[in-house]
């Protein structure tokens, strides 16, 4: 009895001990040996932990890049944490495999977690910082806001100017603004979007220290970006939306959506080299190079982001982060506007209501171009950058020998 009685005794005073320790916060001792773990935000810190349980189960390792790159780490600080987050492509496919997800009490949810880090890095790394925690703020709102302005005010321009209803003019834009004017001006939005970009890609690569970058990584990243490979579920058959059943659907509306957009920018660098280099000014031929690919450009960009927004109507809210939908709105608004009118204004070129439409088409693309370095935009500068840095880290020697790598 006295035995049994000294046993219990013991076992009361273990548990008491356990419980103690569980009920004690983490601190970290040596600060000089996790300098960040101090720094991560909650988004940041639920990455964190969901990374760990993936480490010891592995079950998506075949997934995407992410859990590859996952396996070559023991800890998670806030520069991991965020390329990881940027080299997550959302496709839903671990959500639904996961044995772990909610209702477990576990709770994983990679793509959730992963999407709020990413909303938070466009924030972290945008310059201004200012701008960048506006857009957040109030993505779709700011978006259409600046477009509605900066529309307002070219019509105005052009009322006082001509009218903004006049005898048809040819399709003569620069009967309405002066070329040198629009330069200046698109000059201008142009050079403050890849300004504000390049500094917080840049801040981003210095953040994640990837090493040097070899031709065949720097063909590979290009090669995976451009395919949107990570979007095919890691299986080829797309993407989970609404539901487990798969759809290739996301990945076709990116591909509309990116090649109408560059679709259009090549229309408007040949424009240029017409213009300057073989001396024959705007208006062109509906059948000349720059009206061609900016017809097809504008089809795409018609498709893409209309698909797009019936997607994420329709996704499931466990599946990415509902604070980010008004920042996804307000880029595929843009876009969509940015095509509409500009298919408007050249089927209206020849008619009286040409510097209407010309007004409202170019203060939608001033709005898209300064708001490029804030929103989903981003993202495609930010993942390419995170695909470049897997592709380098993968050539490196894995010494923890983790992974299947």
């Amino acid at each position: 009895m006295k035995q049994l009685e000294a046993l219990a005794r013991e076992a009361q005073a273990l548990e008491s001990r356990a419980q103690a320790v569980a009920e004690q916060p983490v601190r970290w001792h040596d600060r000089a040996a996790r300098p960040q773990a101090a720094e991560l935000s909650a988004e940041e810190g639920e990455v964190a932990r969901v990374m760990q349980i993936c480490n010891a189960c592995r079950y998506c390792e075949g997934f995407c890049a992410v859990f590859p790159a996952m396996t070559r780490r023991l800890e998670f600080g806030k520069a991991d944490i965020n390329y990881l987050a940027n080299l997550c492509h959302n496709c839903g496919a671990c959500l639904h495999a996961c044995q772990y997800a909610p209702p477990h009490e576990f709770g994983v949810n990679v793509p959730q977690a992963m999407a709020k880090v990413r909303l938070q890095t466009y924030t972290d790394y945008a310059w201004p910082p200012a701008l960048g925690a506006l857009y957040k703020r109030n993505g779709l709102a700011l978006s259409l806001a600046t477009a509605a302005g900066l529309a307002f005010f070219l019509a105005l321009a052009a009322g006082l100017g001509g009218g903004l209803f006049h005898e048809p003019l040819a399709g003569n834009f620069y009967a309405i603004f002066p070329h040198n004017l629009l330069a200046l001006m698109f000059g201008l939005v142009f050079c403050f979007a890849i300004l504000a970009l390049a500094a917080g890609v840049a801040r981003f690569w210095r953040n994640v220290s990837p090493g040097e970058a070899s031709g065949a990584a720097v063909a590979e990243a290009a090669h995976d970006a451009l395919r949107l490979r990570y979007l095919d579920g890691g299986h080829g058959k797309g993407c989970n939306n609404a539901d487990d059943a798969f759809t290739p659907w996301r990945r076709r509306f990116h591909h509309f959506t990116f090649y109408g957009f560059m679709l259009c920018f090549a229309a408007t660098c040949v424009a240029t080299l017409y213009h300057y280099l073989l001396g024959q000014e705007a208006p062109y031929p509906f059948l000349s190079a720059p009206v061609l690919l900016g017809t097809a450009g504008g089809i795409g960009l018609l498709i893409g982001p209309a698909g797009l927004l019936w997607l994420n109507l329709r996704r499931h809210p466990l599946q990415g982060d509902a604070a980010q939908k008004p920042m996804d709105r307000g880029f595929i608004a843009l876009l969509f506007l940015t095509s509409a009118t500009g298919l408007a204004l050249l089927a209206g070129r020849d008619t009286g209501a040409m510097a209407l439409l010309l007004a409202v088409h170019l203060g939608v693309v001033m709005a898209l171009f300064l708001t490029l370095p804030y929103g989903k935009f981003a993202h495609g500068i930010y993942r390419s950058a995170a695909l470049l840095k897997w592709a380098i880290e993968k050539r490196q020697p894995n010494k923890l020998q983790l992974g299947s790598d």
